[in-house]
C-alpha cells in the first residue's frame, strides 16, 4: 500500500510528458508502472484509495473468498483490471506505446526472479501481476506455464541491474521509502520457515532479502553520484505497512507525493534530457 505514494508520482510524471523507453517493476509497483505506461492518469490512485475499503478487496474476508489469498489478487487483477473489469487497464494502449514494460516475479522453486514482458500479458488474464504481488504466506503462489511464483520482493527487490543490462544508460528509481532506509531482517522467520519449507530456496531469499535490499540501494546512490541513477522517495519515513487499508491516510500519502513532487521537478525533467554514457565499471 506504499505505492499510493509511487500513484502520485507517476501521475505527475504523466503530467509532465515524461516518456520512458523501458519501464520495470515489482509487486504494486509493476502495477503501477503497466498503468503508467497506458497513461491511465488516476487509476493507480483509485486502486490504493477508492477500492481499498471493499470487502473484497483485502482483508480476512477476501481471504475466505479468494481461498487463502488477504489480497484478494483475482478481484483486483482480473475482475476489476481485465477487460470489460470496473477499472479496466487499457492493454492496447500498453501495446501501442513502444516502451518496454516489465514486471518482474519469483520463482518459488528455483528461488530466482523471472521477468514477464508485455507481451507475456493478456487483457483476459494478468495473471503476470498476480504473480508480482502474491506476497509469501499473505497470498498462495501464481502458476503461469507450469512454473509457480511469489512477489519478486523476494529476489530483486529494486531490479536497476537487469535495466542497465537491458541498454538503459540513465535509470530513474521510484521508492516508497526513504532512500536511506536500512532494512532489517524479516520479522516471523520461524512462522515462514515453516508454512514455506517446501521452498527452501524462497526460504534463503527471505533470510537475506535485507542484506540484497540494502547492497542494492548502496549501488543505486553511488549510480546517482554518478549521474547514471535519480532517487525519487519520500522524504521522510512513512506511517504506512503494506496492509494498511484506510481510504483516507492512503489519499493523504497520495498526496504527499504531489506536494513533494515540485522538489525534484526540474531536477527530473534535466535529468531525462541529459545524455550520459553508461560506466562499465558501474
Amino acid at each position: 500500500m506504499k505505492c499510493a505514494y509511487t500513484s502520485g508520482i507517476l501521475d505527475r510524471m504523466l503530467d509532465d510528458g515524461i516518456k520512458p523507453d523501458y519501464v520495470i517493476g515489482v509487486s504494486a509497483g509493476a502495477a503501477c508502472g503497466a498503468s503508467f505506461v497506458a497513461g491511465q492518469r488516476d487509476r493507480n490512485r483509485r486502486f490504493f484509495v477508492d477500492y481499498v475499503e471493499r470487502p473484497d478487496y483485502m482483508g480476512w474476508t477476501a481471504f475466505y473468498h479468494s481461498k487463502g489469498n488477504f489480497f484478494n489478487l483475482e478481484y483486483i487483477y482480473q475482475d476489476m483490471t481485465g477487460r470489460g473489469g470496473e477499472d479496466e487497464l487499457d492493454y492496447d494502449a500498453i501495446m501501442r506505446n513502444p516502451c518496454e514494460l516489465w514486471a518482474v516475479a519469483t520463482d518459488a522453486e528455483t528461488g530466482k526472479p523471472y521477468y514477464f514482458n508485455k507481451n507475456d500479458l493478456d487483457p483476459h488474464d494478468y495473471s503476470v501481476y498476480m504473480a508480482t504481488c502474491a506476497i509469501p504466506i499473505a497470498c498462495r503462489p501464481v502458476e503461469i506455464g507450469g512454473h509457480v511464483y511469489y512477489d519478486c520482493g523476494c529476489s530483486d527487490s529494486v531490479p536497476v541491474r537487469r535495466a542497465l543490462e537491458a541498454g538503459c544508460d540513465k535509470v530513474i528509481v521510484l521508492l516508497c521509502r526513504p532512500k536511506d532506509t536500512v532494512r532489517e531482517a524479516e520479522k516471523h522467520q520461524k512462522l515462514y520457515r515453516t508454512l514455506l519449507h517446501q521452498y527452501p530456496n524462497l526460504v534463503h531469499n527471505l533470510d537475506v532479502r535485507h542484506e540484497r535490499y540494502n547492497a542494492t540501494l548502496r549501488a543505486v546512490r553511488r549510480l546517482e553520484e554518478q549521474g547514471h541513477a535519480l532517487i525519487i522517495a519520500p522524504e521522510k519515513h512513512l506511517d504506512i505497512t503494506t496492509y494498511t487499508r484506510d481510504s483516507e491516510t492512503l489519499q493523504k500519502l497520495y498526496d504527499t507525493a504531489i506536494e513533494e513532487y515540485p522538489h525534484i521537478r526540474e531536477k527530473l525533467l534535466a535529468f531525462c534530457e541529459d545524455k550520459v554514457q553508461p560506466d562499465p565499471a558501474a
